[in-house]
């Protein structure tokens, strides 16, 4: 039984992110309220517009496969600002660039390297596997997987791929057939499941701006952050109330959320990684003025990641993002990561003579979740054991998993369809 004094909805969505904005836009009723601990709304989907650059808090790229979605989001979005991308990237590797995916593009490689590529995928060891780092042995080989999947990986992860479940990229892990090399020697075929995107000039957050119209503005609180669950009672508590729900919808973080819930759970099951990100404007373009962002899989380069903005969007300045990957208890320092971030850009030639107009800098955290075994067997038994009290986690983080932007808003529509029978 509530307090009197306390208003109870039929639906509180925590987190004004990708999967909260939408589920809330999805159901068929207004009862609802989202708490966002953040004093604006978008999650990791938020952009930074400063000194005519326009940045996102990473690269958020839409990559659509559901044509009814990528309709329902860009009914909100002015049409002359979206722009469609067809991919293009690469992998910087001793100092010369090959064409993405890696696997495909061995023969870019000199002779001796690609004959080490060939031989070790042909006979490479055909048997089961259940770590990550076991399942790229086991696909492509030795050589392959190690010249460019295990070290970029690692360093994206940033910790041993032995850790991780041979699941942990699913459907976004590309397969590949000797048939599909040989035949990539003559005819370039890099077909993956973000060849093509699409980006607003006004960055990610237009998206949000789009999924934030089919909600009520009255009904997302800012700056209020969830301190406490009751699920016995079906209140929540906040820094700044307290409200009684019939279902709880949250994109939080899981263990974050079992906390709050006082649910216990095993931590040593649950890992992460940080990923700090520069997103650096400067005077004039790059050399690179093709490139929609280039993998550094090697150790002597502080990052695996460096996109450019300017190249998608058009601009004669260059503005990039730069990621670096960090352990989950890892104390990071920004200002002597921005230096080796500025020395090593210069060291691959990606900065030359251009002067630094701007920057910023966040740390997400979490970034990636580590996809373990355990975590894979432990997931579902607590989703199921919060489903029961009318609690519903989604989301990448929420649900624990590696997924797409258009996954977490399928995922949404599909919750509000089962409770609501839309």
């Amino acid at each position: 039984m509530h307090s009197q004094n306390i208003k109870t909805y039929q639906d509180i969505i925590i987190g004004a992110g990708v999967s909260g904005l939408s589920y809330a836009g999805f159901i068929p009723h207004d009862d609802y309220l989202i708490l966002e601990k953040e004093p604006e709304i978008g999650g990791y989907c938020r952009t930074i517009k400063r000194d005519g650059f326009v940045w996102d808090y990473s690269g958020h790229f839409f990559h659509f496969r559901d044509s009814e979605i990528e309709k329902c989001i860009r009914q909100g979005m002015d049409p002359d600002t979206l722009r469609s991308v067809n991919k293009q990237t690469q992998i910087r590797y001793k100092d010369r660039y090959v064409d993405f995916p890696f696997q495909k593009n061995i023969h870019q490689l000199e002779k001796s390297e690609l004959v080490d590529c060939l031989y070790d995928f042909y006979f490479r060891e055909k048997k089961e596997w259940s770590t990550f780092k076991e399942m790229l042995y086991g696909k492509l080989g030795r050589a392959i997987s190690e010249k460019f999947l295990i070290p970029y990986n690692e360093k994206l992860y940033a910790c041993d791929l032995n850790t991780l479940d041979h699941r942990a990229m699913d459907r976004f892990f590309p397969e590949v057939a000797l048939e599909g090399i040989i035949r990539n020697f003559k005819t370039p075929d890099n077909p993956s499941y973000n060849a093509t995107f699409t980006y607003s000039s006004g960055g990610a957050v237009e998206y949000i701006h789009s999924l934030s119209q089919r909600v009520r503005e009255d009904r997302i609180r800012t700056s209020e952050e969830v301190v406490g669950i009751n699920l016995q009672r079906k209140v929540i508590t906040t820094t700044k109330s307290e409200y009684g729900f019939k279902h709880l919808v949250s994109s939080i973080p899981l263990v974050r959320l079992m906390e709050l819930c006082d649910l216990h759970y095993d931590p040593s099951i649950y890992s992460w990684n940080q990923v700090l990100v520069f997103n650096l404007g400067f005077d004039g373009k790059g050399r690179d003025i093709k490139n929609h962002w280039i993998y550094f899989p090697e150790d002597k380069y502080v990052f695996y990641r460096v996109g450019y903005y300017d190249n998608i969007l058009n601009q004669d300045r260059m503005s990039l993002y730069v990621e670096i990957g960090f352990p989950k208890d890892a104390h990071i320092n920004v200002d002597a990561s921005f230096r080796r971030v500025m020395t090593d850009l210069k060291k691959a030639g990606t900065v030359t003579d251009q002067r630094l107009v701007d920057y910023h800098s966040v740390i997400m955290d979490p970034a990636y979740v580590h996809i373990r075994p355990e975590s894979m067997d432990d997931v579902p038994k607590k989703l199921s054991d919060l489903h029961r009290k009318y609690v519903y986690s989604i989301g990448r983080y929420g649900g624990w998993k590696y997924c797409s932007i258009e996954d977490n808003i399928i995922e949404a529509k599909n919750l509000a369809d089962s409770l609501y029978d839309t």
